[in-house]
């Protein structure tokens, strides 16, 4: 089955998806924070047939989160190291842990994010890197952006139009009105 690429669209969420959308791909990003980097340490780490795992090596490496390097010449072999943009993604997994050890996790957290001088329990939370306000779905909306294009603009006005928030039932959504299909012939037609 081909993948569909959302590399042609400018909502970055789908453009970060078109990068590590697929789940062996943020698996493996997380092993590399761990510090693993050699072909057969994350192949051990994840139980990932031979294939796959060079398969998802190779488009972490074209997306520029990896980079290959030899690190031994006979016989021939690379290491996967996280890049410059591959570390700006730590965050992502930080909170995504914090989010599974909050809702998926009845049994208590198996792995916690922890202080590296205390061993403290930290609680991962996305802040605005200027004013350090937490951001919620109380505090931020959707704006366009300088160079947003005709659906980024129109989905953003949706949006505000509809006073959505994140964490509001959807409820309290202004009634839709039904479309052509559902509403009753007239008669005479």
């Amino acid at each position: 089955m081909q993948r569909t690429s959302f590399s042609h669209q400018q909502c970055p969420v789908a453009r970060a998806l078109d990068c590590v959308g697929e789940w062996w791909s943020i698996v493996i990003l997380r092993d590399a924070f761990h510090g693993l980097s050699r072909f057969d340490e994350f192949q051990e780490s994840l139980g990932i047939a031979p294939n796959m795992l060079s398969r998802r090596l190779k488009r972490l490496v074209k997306s520029g989160l990896l980079e290959r390097r030899e690190y031994r010449r006979r016989p021939k072999r690379h290491e996967y190291v996280l890049t410059p943009r591959g570390r700006d993604f730590l965050p992502v997994i930080l909170t995504l842990a914090a989010w599974g050890n909050r809702h998926l996790a009845p049994e208590g957290a198996a792995v916690l994010v922890a202080d590296r001088a205390t061993g403290d329990p930290v609680d991962p939370i996305v802040v605005d890197s200027r004013s350090l306000k937490p951001l919620t779905s109380e505090t931020i909306m959707l704006a366009a952006g300088p160079v947003a294009g005709a659906r980024i603009r129109a989905r953003v006005a949706r949006v505000r139009a509809r006073g959505l928030n994140a964490d509001r039932p959807t409820a309290t959504r202004p009634p839709q009105r039904p479309s052509r299909a559902s509403q009753p012939a007239k008669s005479g037609q």
